[in-house]
């Protein structure tokens, strides 16, 4: 995410994920749409950095784990520092040799 690694991050994600992102409308479920959401999130307002401030796990399988929690994402927008608090949700699955993510929310925190 801070390096604005477009394939990085869509290689995370499983090709049947369902994904949410902040901005999403709806919910995507193909990895082109994943591609176009971060290509849209990632390439702007640079540099960009995402952490996880708080969070929890909950071990669904031996092969599915729910993360859920708060994060922090800044960026810079013309010339000034921002930064967005939101709450997370996601599911990662093993599949195959791979640890990937199945399932993607982020919304802001609420005022």
């Amino acid at each position: 995410f801070t390096e604005s690694d477009v394939d990085a991050i869509v290689r995370l994600h499983a090709p049947d994920a369902l994904f949410m992102g902040t901005a999403s409308k709806n919910v995507v479920t193909q990895t082109a749409g994943v591609r176009a959401y971060f290509e849209n999130a990632l390439l702007n307002n640079r540099p960009r950095s995402a952490k996880l401030t708080d969070y929890k796990l909950f071990e669904l399988s031996e092969s599915a784990v729910a993360v859920s929690g708060l994060d922090l994402l800044t960026g810079v927008r013309d010339g000034s520092t921002f930064s967005t608090a939101g709450r997370v949700t996601f599911v990662i699955a093993k599949r195959g040799a791979d640890w990937q993510i199945v399932q993607f929310h982020r919304s802001p925190v609420p005022n």
